[in-house]
């Protein structure tokens, strides 16, 4: 039980940076986009 349970801990932390890194590449991408000098 106790393998099963740090499993799901293991898998549910992981989820999460793998979420977060996701997130803030997005962010970085619309901070890029948004503050990029127009070419004309």
């Amino acid at each position: 039980m106790k393998k099963l349970l740090l499993l799901v801990a293991s898998a549910a932390g992981a989820f999460a940076v793998t979420k977060q890194i996701k997130d803030k590449q997005s962010e970085n991408r619309l901070w890029a986009e948004a503050t990029d000098t127009p070419r004309s």
